[in-house]
């Protein structure tokens, strides 16, 4: 199979899995390129990943003197498409 060239710089896009499928990409940040039915692919796991990343909490704990503040979070992604760029 001939590689999918990039339709705005024509550099050979690097084709890389994401997911269950392949998503061509653009070395020179032009933009991602997919088959339809991988981006059919795509949506079915956004959704699933929305429905999934509901917030749970923990208890309180009990504060004592020899307590020290935990390590700063990372921002939770937006999206799970998010996740795979970042």
């Amino acid at each position: 199979m001939e590689p999918l060239t990039c339709p705005r710089c024509d550099s050979p896009m690097a084709s890389r899995p994401l997911g269950t499928g392949q998503v061509n990409q653009c070395p020179e940040g032009h933009g991602v390129f997919l088959e339809r039915a991988e981006l059919g692919n795509l949506i079915e796991a956004e959704t699933d990943w929305h429905r999934h990343a509901a917030q749970s909490t923990a208890p309180m704990p009990r504060i004592t003197p020899d307590m020290v503040a935990p390590p700063s979070a990372r921002k939770p992604a937006r999206a799970w498409v998010e996740t795979l760029f970042s």
